[in-house]
């Protein structure tokens, strides 16, 4: 769960975060100051949840690479969540610009974690450049609409040689359970939690979505058929 997309106490967020299950939550370089020892960095650690460094906001790979490195100084980690978007309006990743940033940032010695399209191709590109796992979106960024293409996402992990994480446009607990579903080994949402009338109730949904949606993926779906098929044998 990360920390960004709504206006909730910090309070409120630390009991989601908790709620939550996570052990990782992102945080916005370009929107904290790590040094103020303010803000949400007493929450993370009353909870024992670690931070990890968000490019969130760059719209170049300079942007990034410079961003992450001030992460990586502030927060003493080398493990980055790589946002390079391509406008305000739409905040879809930036294909050029985050492929270049996640071949810098690696070479770097980053542990990349990129935010990127629903786009099977790029996904593979950016793992074979030696990201640590993948994070298609869902949808745009604080939409809520959900999965809008399941067959590219699912088709992403069917290739994926790293975890894939569904990042972006989760809306409710059906959501999360419907990406665990498809086989991705996890998600990352905020709005839909920091959004909601009660944002603690939410996150408990989401994990419990999450753990329904692995337990799911793993028993394995019955097949889907065009025509009605008897669930008793015929009595002869």
């Amino acid at each position: 769960m990360g920390t960004g997309g709504g206006s909730i106490s910090l309070s409120t967020l630390g009991e989601a975060l908790r709620a939550s299950g996570t052990v990782l939550t992102t945080v916005s370089m370009r929107r904290v100051d790590p040094a103020s020892g303010m803000g949400v960095f007493p929450v993370l650690r009353e909870y024992g949840i670690e931070p990890l460094p968000n490019t969130a906001g760059c719209r170049t790979a300079a942007e990034a690479l410079l961003t992450a490195q001030l992460g990586r100084d502030a927060l003493e980690t080398d493990w980055v969540k790589l946002e390079v978007v391509a406008d305000d309006r739409t905040l879809l990743p930036d294909p050029v610009e985050l492929l270049t940033a996640a071949e810098q940032l690696v070479a770097d010695g980053f542990t990349v974690l990129p935010y990127t399209n629903d786009d099977p191709v790029l996904a593979r590109r950016l793992a074979e450049v030696g990201c640590a796992a993948v994070m298609p979106l869902g949808s745009p960024i604080g939409t809520g609409l959900g999965i809008r293409n399941p067959d590219n996402i699912a088709m992403i992990v069917e290739e994926a040689t790293v975890p894939v994480i569904l990042d972006a446009g989760i809306g409710t607990a059906s959501d999360a359970s419907e990406a665990m579903e498809l086989g991705c080994d996890g998600v990352l949402l905020a709005s839909a939690v920091t959004g909601a009338r009660d944002p603690v109730a939410m996150a408990t949904a989401m994990r419990l979505a999450v753990e329904a949606g692995r337990l799911a993926f793993r028993a394995g779906r019955a097949p889907r058929r065009w025509y009605a098929q008897a669930s008793s044998p015929p009595v002869v």
